[in-house]
């Protein structure tokens, strides 16, 4: 990692010079330099916390197979569940969505000629959502839903990756590449007639890999749908952060419940 950095340091400063003044969005070798260097640095911790993570033992594993009370009742119907084809087929529009951003800025002429600058953005996006999930993972012990049945042998539900279900990396993997793609062309194409479409395809394709990691037994239905809502988040919110004409606005009001009045926190971009 630390001899790398140099290299790391060599490409953002190509990338921030050949940016045009009329891009969306400003970046800045100082401080994206940094936020991408520390996404690298805090996934890697995270990544060795997963590594050292210590698996069930056979005893513990042979306790929860069948025993699927021990699930709350939303995630309940899919303990059990294991598919090896569904996992493997999950694998394609994982590593598909990566493929979208630059397919979209290849296609479009004024993404094109910023594609430095996209490019540094979409490394950042992925840093923050391989911090979110790697930290997570790291540090939440949840099993896999497979573990539940007896589909699996006792070797892979006694490995420390079977208590990795919280929350969804591929899931938010995908939703992070997908969302950005998608966020980035809207910005530089605010008036484009493609737009819904490629939002569209946005929502749809980490749809399919969060169904398709339920069914293989990889995670439950909440750990789907946090991992898609995380990587949404980051690939609509990094490039949001750094758009030149933003509009965003935050505010605090206090709203009426049953329990008495409290405050709301309300955030809204264009």
């Amino acid at each position: 990692m630390i001899r790398s950095f140099p290299l790391i340091c060599i490409f953002l400063s190509t990338v921030f010079r050949i940016q045009a003044q009329e891009s969306p969005y400003k970046t800045s070798l100082k401080t994206d330099g940094i936020a991408i260097g520390a996404g690298i640095g805090l996934s890697y911790l995270g990544l060795t916390l997963i590594k050292n993570k210590e698996g069930l033992s056979p005893e513990e594993a042979q306790a929860l197979a069948g025993n699927k009370s021990r699930v709350n009742g939303f995630d309940r119907f899919s303990a059990g569940y294991y598919s090896k084809r569904a996992d493997r087929d999950s694998y394609y529009p994982f590593y598909a969505s990566f493929a979208m951003p630059v397919v979209v800025t290849l296609f479009n002429k004024a993404e094109r000629q910023k594609a430095g600058q996209v490019l540094s953005l979409f490394v950042e996006t992925m840093a923050v959502t391989g911090t979110l999930y790697t930290l997570t993972a790291g540090n939440v012990n949840r099993t896999r839903p497979y573990v539940y049945g007896n589909k699996i042998s006792m070797d892979e539900k006694t490995k420390n990756g079977a208590r990795r279900s919280f929350f969804a990396g591929h899931t938010a993997a995908t939703a992070a590449a997908t969302f950005f793609a998608a966020k980035v062309y809207q910005d530089f194409n605010p008036s484009a007639t493609l737009k819904p479409y490629i939002w569209t395809a946005a929502a749809a394709i980490p749809a399919t890999v969060g169904y398709l990691r339920l069914r293989a037994g990889m995670h439950f239905l909440s750990d789907n749908i946090i991992g898609y809502a995380i990587g949404a988040a980051s690939g609509i919110m990094v490039p949001q952060f750094h758009k030149t004409n933003k509009n965003n606005h935050l505010s605090l009001s206090p709203v009426i419940t049953p329990n008495g009045q409290q405050l709301m926190v309300t955030y809204t971009f264009h």
